[in-house]
C-alpha cells in the first residue's frame, strides 16, 4: 500500500443514524452472488459485469420515486451480447430490466435481477436524406441528436424537458413527447423504422423489405399471436371505437392497442406495440426518426394570470391562433423557480394564486412570425393579465436570451421545485392528460383535492395538449405519510378517469406508479388484451415485469425510497440525472447523481455496517479521486448542485494535519516552486520520455496515485525563461500571464511567438498595449490548491493574487486580463470565500477579463485579419462555459479561419491541471467521444485557449492544440 493512501474511514458519515427501513440489508455487502457473478463474467468478460456493492447501489436509483437493487449490472457492447443475455436469462428463468439515462420518472429503469446498462456503448446519429430522416441509436440523448440536426435545419418531433440527459431508446420507449410533440410529433408518429431484439433474442429491422418474412420464419407463433389479437379488436366495433377515442388526447399508459388497428402486418404491429413499451416487449438498438423542420422564427411571451384556473382558460385562444407551445406554471411552480440562474429574484414574492402561461410561435420565415405575432395580440388583447411584480412584462419578444430564460424555468419544473422540498423527503412526480377544453375544470378539480389531502403540491404543464404534471412530497419513512399518499393517488385516478375521462399517464409512461391503476382506465376488456399481448410476446415473463402490468393493487407503495439527508450542497438533488451527460467520469467510474446516490445510501446504513464499509473502500477512488472538479455538473442542475464542490471538500478532509501545512508551504514559497518546476520541464527534454515515465510510475506506487503526477509525452518544453517586456505608462490593461504559461511553452513544432509575447503584440496592433508586472512570479489563481481541496494553501494563494491584483491595476482602474480560462475562473469567483473580509472588499473593485473576451470584445474591432487558416476545430473548456465566454473563442476563431466547428460530443477534458496527469484514464474517458469527432477528418488548426486542456486534447488526439490567441496574433501578424 502506498505510504500516504487515505484512509476510508475519514469520509464514514459521523452523525448519529437511525437505520432507514429500505437500506441495502448487510446480506448484500459482497455484492452479486455466485454463481449469477461467474457464470455473466464468463458469458460476456469481466468488464462488462459490474457487481460490487458499489456498482449495485449506484444503479438501483433513478430519477422517480422508487429505489431497487439489482443482482448485478450488465454493460453490453452489441446486440450480440444483448441475445446473450437474453438467452442466459431464459435459461436460467431470471428476469431483465434496460436502463439507458434513468431519467425516467416511475422506476421504469429499475430491476430486481439483471439489469442492463444500455447507455456506455450505444451512442450516435447517422443523418440520412439531407436531414429528412436520421437514425440514431439507443444510448444517445435527444440534445445531442438535436445539435446533430440543427446544422441541417431539422429536430426530432419529441421534447422532453429533459432532453439534456434523456435517451432516445427512453423516449422512444416510454413515447416521451415534451413541449410541443402532443399527439402529433411524439414517437408513436415521428418513428420510420426501429431495430430491436425480441425476448427470444430474435432481431427485428422492420424497415428491412424482408421483415415480415424473417419473421414468421423465426417466430411463427409470435405471428399468429399478434394477428389473432388484431382479427379480434377489429371485430369489436364498440372496443376499436374507445381505442381511438383514448388516443385523442395524449395517453401512454398501458401498451398502444392502436397499433394492432394501424399495423397490417405482425411487423408493423410490433413497431407500434414497441413505442411505449417501457422496455417490456424487448430491446431497441436503432430508431430511424422523421424529423421535423427546425423554424428559426420564434416568438414568446410568459403571461401573468390572478389564478391557474383563469390561465388555463386561456389555453384554447392561443391553441386557435397557432401556437406550438401554451405551457402552464402555477404559483409554487414559479416561486420555485427562483433557484434557477436567471430567473429573476422577484418571483419569491409571487401571490400563490398567480399563475404564467409560456406561449410560443414558430414559423420558417419573418411574414410567418409577423402573421403569428398579430394573431396573438389579438388574443392578449382580451385577457385579463395581472402584473404582480416589477419583472413581469406580459409581452412577447424575439430574444433568444429572454425566450431561453423563459423555457429554463420551465423545464425545471420538476428538478426546481423539488430541490425546494422539505429535507428528507420523497418526489412523486404526476402526469395526466384531459380533453383540452376541460383544462379549466381538472385544474380547480386537482388543486381542491390535493388540499383535501393535505398536499401543498405544484402543478406545470403542456397545457396546449390538456396535459397536467403535479409534485408531491412525501417522507416515505414514515408510515401515515405513505397511507396519505396512497389515499390521495385512489381518488385521483377516479377523479381523472371517472370525472374528466383522462389518461393518467399522459407521456411519463405507466410505470410502477400507475400498474395497479390500468383497469380502472382502460377496463377489463382492453387491460386483458394488454395482458395477452404480453404473453405472446414474452411468454416466460423476461422482460421488464411488474413495470407496466402488475396485479397487485398496492404495488405502487412497493419500493419507495427514502431520502436520507446529505451534505448540505447536495441535500436538495432529486436524483434526475440531469448532471450525468456533462460529468467527464460518468463512463469511467461514477456521475454526480451516484455520488450523491452512494452517499444517500451510508446515510441509509447503522454505523459500520458492511455495506458502509463496502461503500466507503470504493468512494475514494471512484467518487472523490476521479472527480474532475470541474463543476458543469452545476451548470446542468436546473438548482445549481455542485458536486465537485463536495468532492474536493471530501477531499480536504482526507488530508492530514502535515499534507495542509506542506500544501500551504508550497503556497507561501511558489516563487521558488515555480522556478523549479520550470527547470525540471526544460531538464525532460533531454532526458526522455521513457524514464521518466518509470521514475514517475514507482513514486506513484510507493507516495499515493493521487499526489505523484504521471509523466506523460504530451507534456510541452518549458516556457521561455523571460515573460515580454512591457511597459505600464499608457497600458489599456494589465495582463496576467498564468503560471501554466510560464511555466509551459506551446506545442512541439511551434516556431512562432510564445502565448505571452503573442498576447502583447496583438494587444499592441489594437492600440490596447497590455503591461506585465515584473513581480508575476509566485503568484497564481490558486487553483492548484482549490481544486486538491487543500484549504490553507488555498487561503495563502487567494489572499497573495487579490492584494498583488488590486495594486497592479491601481485599485480596479485598469482590467486584469488572464490567458488561461481556468485562471480566469479561479481569481474571478473561486478564491472569494478564502479572502479576508478587508481582501473581499478590494475584490470587488477588480475587473477580471478573460484573454478571450479581451480579444474578442477590444481588440478584433481594431485588428486587421491578414490571412486566414482554411479550417479550425475548437475545444471549448469547462472554464469557458462557467464564465459564459465559449461564444468569444468562437468568435475570435472565426476571424482567424474559413471554417470554425465546435464538435457536438465536445465536454470537459479532465485533465483539470494535473488530475489527468493524476489519473490518465480520467482524460481517456472524458475525451473518447470528442477525440473520435475530431479525428473524423482533418483540420487546419487546433483551438483553445487554456495550456493544461490543451495538453489533454494533444494526448487524446494526437493532435496539436494551441490557443486561439496565438493563431490571432499570426493572422494579424504584419
Amino acid at each position: 500500500m502506498p505510504l500516504l493512501e487515505p484512509k476510508p474511514e475519514v469520509l464514514r458519515p459521523g452523525a448519529a443514524r437511525t437505520p432507514s427501513p429500505d437500506r441495502v440489508p448487510d446480506a448484500r455487502a459482497t455484492g452479486t452472488p455466485e454463481p449469477l457473478r461467474g457464470e455473466l463474467t464468463a458469458l460476456l468478460g469481466p468488464k462488462k459485469v459490474l457487481w460490487t456493492v458499489s456498482d449495485l447501489v449506484k444503479y438501483a436509483s433513478d430519477a422517480s420515486p422508487y429505489r431497487f437493487v439489482p443482482q448485478v449490472v450488465v454493460v453490453p457492447e452489441d446486440i450480440d451480447d444483448i441475445s446473450a443475455i437474453l438467452s442466459y436469462a431464459h435459461g436460467k428463468g431470471r428476469e431483465v430490466v434496460f436502463r439507458a439515462a434513468g431519467t425516467s420518472l416511475n422506476g421504469q429503469a429499475q430491476g430486481e435481477d439483471i439489469l442492463v446498462d444500455v447507455r456506455h456503448h450505444w451512442a450516435g446519429i447517422e443523418v440520412l436524406e439531407d436531414g429528412a430522416r436520421a437514425r440514431i441509436r439507443p444510448g444517445t440523448t435527444v440534445m445531442r441528436a438535436n445539435a446533430t440536426l440543427a446544422r441541417y435545419g431539422r429536430l426530432l418531433g419529441p421534447d422532453p424537458a429533459s432532453a439534456i440527459a434523456c435517451t432516445i431508446g427512453g423516449v422512444v420507449a416510454n413515447n416521451a413527447s415534451g413541449m410541443t410533440a402532443g399527439t402529433t410529433r411524439n414517437s408513436y408518429r415521428t418513428v420510420a423504422s426501429l431495430t430491436f431484439v425480441l425476448p427470444s433474442g430474435t432481431v427485428v429491422d422492420t424497415a428491412d423489405p424482408a421483415a415480415d418474412e424473417l419473421l414468421a420464419h423465426a417466430e411463427p407463433q409470435l405471428c399468429e399471436g399478434l394477428l389473432a389479437l388484431k382479427a379480434e379488436i377489429e371485430a369489436d366495433a364498440e372496443l376499436t371505437a374507445r381505442i381511438r377515442a383514448k388516443y385523442e388526447i395524449k395517453n401512454t399508459n398501458g401498451y398502444r392497442l392502436d397499433a394492432f388497428l394501424d399495423g397490417s402486418t405482425p411487423v408493423q404491429i410490433l413497431r407500434g406495440l414497441m413505442v411505449g413499451s417501457e422496455g417490456t416487449f424487448g430491446f431497441i438498438s436503432e430508431v430511424v426518426f422523421d424529423t421535423l423542420p427546425l423554424d428559426r422564427k420564434v416568438s414568446s411571451a410568459l403571461l401573468f394570470f390572478p389564478s391557474l384556473t383563469a390561465a388555463a382558460a386561456a389555453v384554447p385562444r392561443f391553441n386557435e391562433a397557432g401556437a406550438i407551445a401554451v405551457e402552464l406554471m402555477d404559483g409554487n411552480t414559479l416561486r420555485a423557480s427562483v433557484s434557477v440562474q436567471g430567473v429573476p429574484a422577484d418571483w419569491a414574492e409571487l401571490p400563490k394564486e398567480t399563475a404564467a402561461l409560456l406561449v410560443e410561435f414558430r414559423a420558417p420565415d419573418e411574414p410567418g412570425q409577423e402573421a403569428y405575432e398579430r394573431a396573438a395580440a389579438a388574443v392578449v388583447e382580451g385577457l385579463d393579465l395581472v402584473v404582480p411584480v416589477a419583472s413581469v412584462t406580459n409581452e412577447f419578444t424575439r430574444e433568444a436570451k429572454v425566450i431561453s430564460g423563459y423555457w429554463k424555468a420551465r423545464k425545471a419544473f420538476v428538478t426546481a421545485v423539488g430541490g425546494s422540498r422539505p429535507s428528507g423527503t420523497t418526489l412523486i412526480t404526476e402526469d395526466f392528460a384531459v380533453p383540452p377544453s376541460l383544462l379549466a375544470d381538472a385544474c380547480e378539480a386537482l388543486l381542491r383535492l390535493q388540499a383535501e389531502h393535505g398536499f401543498d403540491a405544484a402543478v406545470a404543464g403542456h397545457a396546449a395538449h390538456g396535459n397536467l404534471h403535479f409534485l408531491l412530497a412525501f417522507d416515505a419513512a414514515k408510515p401515515s405519510d405513505v397511507d396519505r399518499y396512497a389515499a390521495f393517488m385512489d381518488d385521483f385516478c377516479r377523479l381523472a378517469v371517472e370525472r374528466f375521462d383522462g389518461s393518467l399517464k399522459a407521456e411519463h409512461a405507466t410505470g410502477r406508479n400507475i400498474a395497479p391503476f390500468l383497469e380502472l382506465e382502460w377496463g377489463p376488456k382492453a387491460t386483458e388484451l394488454m395482458w395477452r399481448t404480453k404473453q405472446v410476446i414474452d411468454p416466460d415473463g423476461v422482460l421488464a415485469p411488474r413495470i407496466v402490468l402488475d396485479r397487485d393493487p398496492k404495488a405502487h407503495l412497493r419500493g419507495l425510497k427514502t431520502i436520507p439527508e446529505v451534505e448540505l450542497i447536495a441535500d436538495p438533488c432529486i436524483e434526475c440525472g440531469f448532471c450525468e451527460p456533462t460529468c467527464p467520469s460518468h463512463d469511467l467510474t461514477t456521475s454526480p447523481r451516484q455520488r450523491i446516490v452512494l452517499r444517500r445510501e451510508m446515510m441509509r446504513q447503522p454505523g459500520g455496517s458492511p455495506v458502509e464499509t463496502g461503500l466507503l473502500d470504493a468512494y475514494g477512488y471512484e467518487a472523490v479521486d476521479t472527480c474532475a472538479g470541474d463543476s458543469t455538473c452545476k451548470l446542468a442542475c436546473p438548482v445549481g448542485i455542485d458536486t465537485g464542490a463536495m468532492m474536493k471538500d471530501f477531499r480536504h478532509q482526507r488530508h492530514s494535519p502535515r499534507e495542509e501545512r506542506i500544501a500551504a508551504l508550497t503556497a507561501r514559497n511558489f516563487k521558488a516552486v515555480e522556478a523549479s518546476a520550470r527547470l525540471a520541464v526544460a531538464a525532460a527534454d533531454r532526458i526522455g520520455d521513457r524514464l521518466l515515465e518509470t521514475v514517475t510510475g514507482l513514486a506513484r506506487k510507493a507516495v499515493r496515485p493521487d499526489l505523484v503526477p504521471e509523466w506523460l509525452p504530451e507534456i510541452p518544453g518549458a516556457a521561455p525563461r523571460k515573460l515580454p517586456r512591457t511597459s505600464r505608462v499608457g497600458a489599456s490593461a494589465v495582463y496576467y500571464p498564468a503560471c501554466v504559461n510560464r511555466i509551459f511553452g506551446g506545442p512541439e513544432g511551434h516556431r512562432g511567438p510564445s502565448l505571452p509575447q503573442a498576447v502583447v503584440a496583438v494587444s499592441a496592433r489594437a492600440g490596447k498595449p497590455v503591461w506585465i508586472p515584473e513581480d508575476v512570479a509566485g503568484t497564481c489563481c490558486s487553483t492548484i490548491w482549490h481544486s486538491k481541496g487543500y484549504d490553507e494553501g488555498n487561503v495563502v494563494m487567494a489572499n497573495r493574487i487579490v492584494e498583488a491584483a488590486w495594486g497592479w491595476t491601481a485599485g480596479g482602474k485598469l482590467p486584469l486580463v488572464v490567458d488561461a480560462s481556468s485562471c480566469t475562473l479561479g481569481i474571478a469567483h473561486e478564491v472569494v470565500p478564502y479572502l479576508t473580509e478587508d481582501n473581499r472588499e478590494l475584490h470587488r473593485e477588480l475587473a477580471v477579463v478573460d484573454s478571450l473576451v479581451w480579444a474578442a470584445d477590444e481588440l478584433l474591432p481594431e485588428l486587421t485579419i491578414l490571412r486566414k487558416t482554411g479550417s479550425a476545430v475548437l475545444h471549448p473548456t469547462c472554464s469557458m462555459q462557467h464564465l459564459g465566454d465559449v461564444e468569444q473563442l468562437r468568435t475570435v476563431a472565426e476571424a482567424c479561419a474559413e471554417e470554425v466547428v465546435v464538435p457536438d460530443d465536445a465536454g470537459c477534458c479532465a485533465f483539470a491541471g494535473d488530475r489527468g496527469m493524476l489519473h490518465k484514464e480520467l482524460t481517456a474517458s472524458a475525451t473518447a467521444k470528442e477525440a473520435a469527432e475530431v479525428n473524423s477528418r482533418e483540420y487546419d488548426a487546433y483551438l483553445s485557449a487554456n495550456r493544461m486542456c490543451e495538453i489533454g486534447m494533444d494526448r487524446a488526439t494526437g493532435r496539436a492544440y494551441h490557443s486561439v490567441l496565438m493563431e490571432l496574433e499570426r493572422a494579424t501578424r504584419p
